[in-house]
């Protein structure tokens, strides 16, 4: 399977905010199914587990993280990411760890996107090294 929805689509024409939309989804099911898949718990659990993964303070770590192990046209998207323009920081996080958690999703929805399942998974791999 290389995309849930398999349309045609070209996340190299899609601005940073529109391939984080869909990355902030990407990494929440990545999340999830490692919380339920490590081991049977109260869904109030899983959801404070899955809340510390996916903020924008945890996800400006594992941008952090993936920066040495990225591809040239990888950190461009990154790049984009975090120079997108919102408006709407949340009142809970700084704006420059919220500008990299953009990022990280327009990462994660760029290569979602563009059928790049298996890298994916290996960069859900490393921001999960560490991890309990």
């Amino acid at each position: 399977m290389k995309r849930f929805f398999d349309a045609d689509c070209d996340p190299k024409r899609m601005g940073a905010l529109t391939l984080a939309f869909i990355g902030d989804a990407v990494f929440e099911v990545f999340v999830r199914e490692r919380l339920v898949c490590q081991a049977e718990r109260p869904v109030s659990k899983l959801h404070r587990a899955a809340v510390k993964q996916v903020c924008a303070k945890a996800q400006a770590g594992f941008v952090q993280k993936l920066l040495p192990l990225l591809t040239q046209e990888e950190r461009e998207i990154l790049r984009r990411g975090r120079n997108a323009h919102s408006n709407h920081v949340p009142k809970n996080s700084e704006p420059a760890e919220y500008h990299a958690a953009t990022a990280f999703e327009a990462l994660f929805g760029y290569l979602y996107l563009s059928g790049e399942l298996d890298r994916l998974r290996e960069l859900f791999q490393t921001v999960c090294e560490g991890e309990g």
